[in-house]
């Protein structure tokens, strides 16, 4: 089958395009407003720390309502509330009355409803195409997914040299209105459904206990969380350790996020001839190792390029990573119950974020930031060892 042939992909595809140039763009302004706002370390990193906390306060709630309701009806509603949110607080930025907790109010709401909209548009895929074409089509988002987040961080430092970040938020904005417009067009699928009505409590013990019992999916939500904690460590200082610390200017962060996303399109393009050769398990464990080593290199780069090379590495491999770890989810959870096991395993992958990315904020204002690369190398290095003791290798 020709994806590229079907209604329905080319409307996700065209979403996707649109959200992503739209959210790179976000992501890169994001943090330079809020250090020129307030000049501290702490303050980006717990304007990271918000945008997780909903999937790990709300992510459960979200997928009883996603598998509750018609997907259809979920990303219609949920696309519009984040564009208008999207569009109030580029408002109050272009009035100059933004203050910092506007941001993290917002920020809040913003990354809640996103969240819900990414866990309804992952649990209607299975219902509008094949099971087998699972991992293809995440390979194909992904694919797009890196590939404007090339153009997108490259794009907005460029325009940074000429304009106010301030007018990057309305392109964001419009953006959001796109990927809303976009789902009007899909095709109808069917509620899903449910054998007796039960609390919302209920609900989400279901969805745990079939997390929990899936083993194929609860050794890699495991890993993924005590990866993320690592992660998270470094997202939460890298903007600061190369703008303040190295010194480097803004136009140089953004061409080293578009050397980092250069490999995602790698992984993304690699994961297929990888799946010829070895299973789905013998990739994700490895990816750990090769994990570990690269962010031990972090330690000794001191440069912006350094840094690239490096992120781009490890973008390659959190590519593959989530690749395989959404098709393996989408293929073996029964869909009825997909936007709550979705839920429930983001919220536990997630877990650790907002801690990470306070100690990371916290440790770059105290102490040597290059010493947290070598705690999250040691980190991902025990994940691969748990992974081979447990023989995750052998999953297909």
């Amino acid at each position: 089958m020709n994806l590229y042939h079907n209604r329905n992909f080319l409307l996700l595809y065209i979403g996707t395009i649109a959200s992503t140039i739209g959210y790179q763009l976000y992501n890169f302004i994001l943090p330079l407003f809020i250090y020129d706002l307030t000049k501290s370390a702490l303050a980006m990193s717990t304007m990271r720390m918000i945008d997780f906390l909903p999937n790990i306060l709300l992510g459960m709630l979200a997928g009883v309502l996603v598998d509750r309701m018609n997907r259809n009806r979920m990303l219609k509603y949920t696309g519009f509330i984040k564009a208008v949110l999207a569009t109030l607080l580029t408002v109050i930025i272009l009035l100059d009355t933004v203050q910092l907790w506007h941001m993290y109010i917002l920020g809040f709401f913003m990354a809640t409803v996103s969240y819900t909209f990414g866990n309804a548009q992952h649990a209607i895929v299975p219902q509008l195409f094949e099971k087998s074409l699972m991992t293809e089509i995440q390979a194909k988002f992904s694919f797009i997914n890196t590939l404007f987040s090339i153009v997108g961080p490259a794009i907005a430092g460029m325009l940074l040299v000429f304009i106010a970040y301030d007018y990057l938020f309305i392109v964001y904005a419009f953006s959001l209105v796109v990927i809303w417009l976009s789902v009007f067009l899909l095709d109808a699928t069917p509620t899903p459904e449910r054998a007796h009505k039960q609390s919302i409590l209920a609900d989400m013990k279901e969805g745990f206990i079939e997390l929990f019992g899936n083993k194929t999916l609860f050794y890699p939500t495991i890993a993924i969380l005590f990866s993320n904690l690592a992660t998270s460590f470094v997202i939460g200082v890298q903007v600061f350790y190369v703008v303040d610390v190295l010194q480097e200017t803004k136009e140089q962060l953004g061409f080293m996020y578009s050397i980092a996303a250069i490999g995602g399109l790698i992984g993304a393009k690699f994961i297929q001839p990888l799946r010829r050769k070895w299973t789905r398990g013998k990739i994700f464990t490895t990816i750990y190792l090769i994990d570990s080593f690269v962010l031990l290199l972090f330690f000794f780069a001191t440069t912006w390029w350094q840094l690239g090379m490096l992120l781009a590495i490890r973008t390659c491999t959190t590519i593959i990573i989530n690749i395989i770890y959404l098709a393996i989810r989408q293929e073996s959870t029964p869909n009825q119950l997909l936007g709550r096991v979705a839920g429930t395993s983001s919220m536990f992958m997630k877990l650790a974020l907002p801690a990470g990315l306070f100690i990371g904020g916290v440790w770059a204002e105290t102490l040597p930031i290059p010493y947290i690369f070598l705690l999250s190398a040691c980190i991902v290095f025990a994940i691969y060892i748990v992974l081979t003791k447990q023989q995750f290798s052998t999953i297909q």
